[in-house]
């Protein structure tokens, strides 16, 4: 394993934690202060969903030598905003078990292995393009708000994906930071090593937070993370099966659970930081970007409280710009594979479209109506249909294709 590790994996590793902090850590933060939890919960939190996508991560990667990029459940953070006070974290915590579970059982059924070979590689693609169309477009309203950083952080990524290109994720990350406590005022010098100390938290369980949020928070890790993050690992020619990762995920999630860890699922946006060619050039040796990404995830568990700290210190356009420069790579990639199917590329760009509009329709993200959509697409433009034709060998059928 050793032979294989490289700088360029590593960092992106850290580049996907860094993504998961910056991002949907901060709806963790606003659900946390909709329940009033105390920093010691908050750190517990924290500390629960680092561990359990470290252990999780580390050990996907490592068994199956795949970038297997392991997260919390975003859109599920985003539930917990809404129903926070009203919801106790005793009954929070028991939907979260119920979630892990009902995920389990379709994880090792194998039903959603076959959800994924049913979409069209096109419409995939299109979709990731869609959620990563955002983090691109970031980079340049970011211009608004801090023009000198944006500005000098993509000079230095031009520069340094010139001369350097295994390097410059790197490289522009230190010089990023340089920009932001330079041009920005960013100060660092309140940010401490603070060990984070878990709170165990005894579940509690009643129909009421099963259907408000158990269900709930399965329908949007199916449809928000697990589908565009086994998408990314299909688009990057990864053809691990999908039951093994969200068994173990699933399995994981019950533990983390007890100490406030919402469900841990596979990494959809900050997978593709570890799965693009940026990560390494050999795809046999960007398992070690997942693994790394693993031991990030667990240092920054153990000082979530440091955390914390660091993130609010650095400016948000930052965040924005290194994200959208990191993933030009897999917008790219996905773009190309999506017109690369010509066979359905009418289907592929409404969902690039849905997908990148960011829709929110019934509960449920862009994501989900971007593949529904497009599928639907596909089906009336794409596929053959074949009339029923009356009895007979004078009558044979007819078919309609476009």
């Amino acid at each position: 394993m050793l032979k294989d590790v490289s700088i360029s994996a590593v960092a992106a590793g850290f580049l996907a934690v860094l993504v998961s902090y910056a991002g949907p850590l901060m709806i963790f933060f606003s659900a946390a202060q909709s329940a009033h939890a105390s920093t010691e919960m908050i750190a517990s939190w924290v500390w629960a969903i680092s561990v359990g996508a470290a252990v999780s991560g580390i050990a996907l990667s490592w068994w199956f030598k795949v970038p297997v990029v392991t997260a919390w459940s975003a859109p599920g953070t985003a539930l917990l905003v809404s129903l926070f006070p009203g919801m106790s974290l005793r009954l929070a915590v028991g939907a979260y078990i119920s979630a892990a579970a009902i995920l389990f059982v379709i994880g090792v059924s194998g039903y959603f292995d076959k959800m994924i070979r049913l979409i069209p590689k096109g419409v995939a693609s299109a979709m990731m393009a869609g959620i990563l169309f955002q983090f691109g477009t970031g980079v340049f309203t970011s211009l608004r708000s801090a023009p000198e950083l944006a500005f000098g952080m993509i000079a230095a990524y031009l520069v340094l994906k010139r001369l350097l290109p295994r390097y410059c994720l790197v490289l522009l990350l230190a010089i990023g930071v340089a920009l932001a406590v330079g041009l920005e005022g960013a100060s660092l010098d309140g940010v401490t090593l603070t060990l984070a100390t878990p709170v165990f938290i005894e579940p509690e369980w009643t129909w009421r937070a099963t259907l408000s949020l158990a269900i709930p928070l399965v329908l949007v890790s199916l449809t928000g993370q697990l589908l565009p993050g086994m998408a990314i690992l299909r688009g990057a020619g990864y053809d691990t099966p999908a039951r093994p990762l969200i068994a173990a995920t699933s399995a994981v999630s019950v533990g983390v659970a007890f100490f406030g860890g919402i469900t841990i699922v596979i990494a959809a946006i900050t997978a593709a930081l570890c799965t693009d060619r940026n990560a390494h050039e050999n795809p046999g040796r960007r398992y070690i970007a997942g693994m790394a990404s693993g031991v990030f995830f667990l240092v920054g568990g153990c000082f979530a409280g440091t955390i914390v700290l660091l993130f609010t210190a650095l400016p948000t356009a930052f965040v924005a710009v290194l994200a959208g420069l990191a993933l030009l790579g897999a917008i790219g990639s996905n773009l190309l594979a999506m017109a690369s199917q010509p066979g359905h590329l009418d289907a592929s760009i409404i969902t690039f479209l849905a997908t990148a509009s960011g829709m929110t329709l019934l509960g449920l993200g862009s994501a989900f109506w971007g593949v529904a959509i497009g599928a639907l697409a596909y089906l009336l433009l794409h596929k053959p249909w074949r009339l029923p034709a009356p009895a007979g060998p004078d009558h044979p059928g007819l078919t309609l294709r476009d």
